[in-house]
């Protein structure tokens, strides 16, 4: 039978703080802590897969019986981002952060971006992501100019109404800065934010947003699966994170709803090879919101979407649920991502229950799936596949 690995990535559920968080100033956070004190929070799949008993989380009643391998992986690269994240998960692992911007992109950088679009431009500093458009979003209405903002993350955010900018337009507004913003500039994302309404009160972003990432500097699994023959399917903005390097077919989703569905619509298929699949919605509508209740609603809701997805697994095949960063939605110091650990849970017919304990590199997760899948391979980090079996 063919092997399949399903690996989905819950976007930014970390699992308590790296030992080197103060220095990111993140000391004391704890994403899966703060949402496990939420009465919407019931994820009964995943503690019987051993979420409960991974290190650290001493604060939840553990499994007695896991019914799969069970860790926590510390990160290697010097950053706490989404594109950082997934690129090491996929083998590569970064020495440097992706560059800030605190203050705003430079002039010359702006002055650019004008020539280029035709457009002005609005704010050019760190902002809300949703209050950006209540505070400047009338104003964009009458000038056409677009909202341009960034955050503590590496990217540059471009929000504009529909009725102004149509979204296709938007999107090569978009490859237009991504083409400008490369070297000391090269954030790892441009993102495309539309939004809807005609006024501060109803102003509301869509489901439409794109990112536009750094293509990927090296090879990743991705890369190696889909040049020996085999699918990697993209889930979500799996392939927007790789630049669709290494990816043979791609699924875009409207949220995390989508994406599972969508995930079971692969699942039911014949393929050999690698579904990745990002859920984002725990990272874009519920952590940097505050939203505590929300994100535990959400993680009810992939538990229950996971006692759907486990009976369809074949034979050879495994699951490897993790995340890519932290973004503890309690946290008080700031909003945005929090320098974390990254739960691991492995499962499958053929998979034992073990407890995997602290690993050290997100690439730990490449190297073994190409390692299942006996993908010959250089990556970084130590496989845990044969621990699992």
């Amino acid at each position: 039978m063919n092997k399949r690995v399903f690996l989905i990535v819950l976007d930014s559920f970390g699992a308590g703080e790296m030992p080197d968080a103060a220095s990111f100033g993140d000391a004391g956070a704890n994403t899966l802590r703060s949402v496990s004190g939420s009465s919407k929070f019931k994820p009964d799949n995943l503690r019987r897969l051993g979420l409960f008993n991974i290190d650290g989380a001493g604060y939840l009643t553990d499994e007695p019986a896991p019914r799969g391998a069970y860790g926590r992986i510390a990160e290697l690269s010097k950053g706490k981002d989404t594109t950082t994240g997934h690129w090491e998960i996929a083998g590569i692992i970064s020495e440097s952060p992706m560059p800030t911007f605190p203050d705003g992109f430079p002039g010359e950088v702006i002055k650019e971006f004008e020539k280029q679009t035709g457009r002005g431009v609005l704010v050019n500093k760190p902002y809300s992501g949703t209050q950006v458009i209540k505070d400047y979003g009338e104003e964009h209405l009458k000038t056409g100019k677009l909202i341009v903002y960034t955050s503590a993350d590496s990217v540059f955010q471009i929000a504009a109404n529909e009725s102004i900018v149509p979204v296709e337009t938007l999107y090569e507004y978009c490859r237009i800065a991504r083409k400008i913003l490369t070297g000391k500039y090269g954030v790892g994302r441009v993102i495309a934010r539309p939004f809807t309404g005609d006024c501060a009160d109803n102003f509301e972003r869509t489901a439409k947003r794109h990112d536009f990432s750094l293509e990927p500097p090296q090879d990743t699994m991705l890369d190696l699966i889909s040049r020996a023959g085999l699918d990697t399917i993209a889930v979500g903005k799996i392939y927007d994170i790789f630049a669709g390097k290494g990816i043979t077919e791609h699924l875009f989703t409207s949220g995390n709803t989508d994406g599972m569905e969508k995930t079971l619509s692969v699942m039911s298929r014949d393929f050999s090879g690698l579904c990745f699949v990002n859920l984002v919605d725990f990272d874009m509508l519920y952590d940097h919101r505050r939203d505590i209740d929300g994100y535990a609603a959400a993680l009810t809701e992939f538990d229950i979407w996971l006692g759907r997805a486990l009976p369809l697994l074949h034979d050879d095949d495994i699951m490897i649920i993790t995340a890519d960063h932290g973004c503890d939605p309690a946290f008080t110091k700031t909003t945005d991502h929090t320098r974390e650990y990254i739960p691991l849970l492995v499962c499958g017919k053929n998979i034992r229950a073990v407890n995997l304990g602290t690993l050290s590199g997100f690439c730990d997760i490449g190297k073994s799936v190409c390692d299942y899948l006996e993908i010959e391979n250089t990556l970084p980090g130590k496989s845990f596949i044969e621990n699992v079996m």
